[in-house]
């Protein structure tokens, strides 16, 4: 739906938002009226270079045609189903996930958070059907974020931060331990601890890359203490950290993985990938969902992947995003330029990170910030060089500008 067909203007649409809807979002002050590619452009037909990609969803571009073509065509066919019936692009998506990833099951969800909250769920009902009714703790660590719902809220180690404050107490069965600290992690897990959680890349915590002896460590770990590793691939799954999945990169495997985001090309859609053993803990009524696993959703993921994995677009990540790390160091006040593939982190000195991504704004470019010192920027995995060239640009005069 563009603004023009529905006879109101600009201000009158942020007058409609502003009153009817409960805000609890800084707006960039445009109408998203379309998009295509690396780009978003208002109502006014304006660019603005993105790289946000909807928080790390459209990997495959805005408005991709392939999926597009997907969504159309299972919209006309059958656009919902409830979970008893055989679903076509349900099982298709299923082997194409568990092929490319090397998982054994697949269970649907609508978003990340409820993809990390069914592996919450599922470790700890494994963990008490086997090992007994106190075996269901699980460490997770400081600085981390995995998502809004209670149990993924309580998993996050942030308990200062607003995503936290004035909801009374957390899901109990959580303790924290710093990121990267191997020993730290050991030392807070007990004979009732089941599983350890981590992201691969912290990205709400300032983009911070596990390293390898961290992740080798946990698998290890975990094996020696019949415990299990469980991953929250929400934001670098999907080709964005070089590999398909990010604990590629370690040469590891976890007992469940989540994912959403990226997947499903532009469309809602979450899910958990577990080894055949742990899978066994749902089972008929334990979990539920609806719409997960909705067959309009289903269809545009099965689109997505596939282009992901034909457009070659991990490899494009880590090219590309080596080359626009590279180019990031070379600017004013950049303390540290850190990530995975283009998911990237820079770190500022001396500087605002809140008013360099306002400042881009203003530049038509689309960036995010975590906190006052670090901008994190999840583009699409189809940029060039070329379009990092821009981006590095306008950061550039951003900071020559606040200097």
């Amino acid at each position: 739906m563009k603004l023009k067909d529905t006879g109101i203007t600009a201000a009158e649409l942020k007058a409609k938002a502003s009153k009817y809807m409960i805000e609890t979002y800084e707006r960039f002050d445009f109408v998203a009226e379309s998009a295509k590619g690396v780009y978003i452009y208002d109502e006014k037909g304006t660019p603005y270079l993105d790289f946000y990609a909807g928080i790390a969803v459209n990997s495959v571009g805005n408005c991709n045609e392939k999926v597009i073509e997907a969504v159309k065509t299972q919209a006309e066919t059958v656009m919902q189903l409830f979970n008893y019936p055989y679903s076509v692009p349900q099982a298709l998506l299923a082997e194409k996930v568990c092929t490319m990833i090397g998982m054994d099951k697949i269970f649907y969800q609508n978003s990340g958070t409820e993809a990390n909250e069914a592996m919450i769920k599922m470790a700890r009902k494994y963990g008490v059907e086997k090992y007994g009714p106190t075996r269901y703790n699980i460490v997770t660590a400081a600085n981390s974020f995995h998502g809004r719902t209670f149990g993924a809220m309580s998993a996050t180690g942030q308990p200062d931060n607003a995503c936290q404050i004035g909801f009374g107490d957390m899901t109990p069965g959580f303790t924290y331990a710093p990121y990267n600290d191997l020993e730290a992690f050991k030392a807070a897990c007990t004979k009732d601890t089941i599983a350890i959680m981590v992201e691969p890349v912290q990205g709400e915590g300032g983009v911070n890359p596990a390293t390898q002896e961290f992740m080798t460590g946990l698998r290890k770990f975990c094996d020696e203490n019949e415990m299990l590793l469980l991953l929250d691939e929400v934001q670098t799954g999907w080709c964005r950290t070089c590999k398909t999945m990010s604990f590629m990169n370690y040469g590891i495997k976890p007992d469940i993985v989540s994912m959403a985001k990226a997947l499903g090309g532009g469309m809602p859609i979450g899910a958990i990938c577990a080894t055949e053993e742990v899978a066994k803990a749902f089972t008929a009524g334990s979990h539920g969902t609806t719409f997960g696993g909705h067959p309009v959703c289903c269809a545009a993921a099965l689109a997505a992947v596939t282009e992901m994995e034909e457009k070659h677009l991990a490899d494009n990540a880590a090219k590309i995003g080596a080359y626009f790390m590279e180019k990031l160091k070379t600017l004013p006040h950049v303390k540290e330029v850190r990530g995975q593939g283009l998911l990237v982190g820079v770190e500022f000195d001396g500087i605002n990170a809140v008013d360099v991504k306002h400042k881009c704004f203003d530049k038509k470019l689309l960036i995010t910030a975590i906190g006052d010192s670090v901008i994190r920027m999840v583009p699409p995995l189809v940029i060039t060089e070329a379009d990092c060239d821009k981006a590095v640009s306008v950061i550039g005069e951003a900071i020559e500008e606040l200097s």
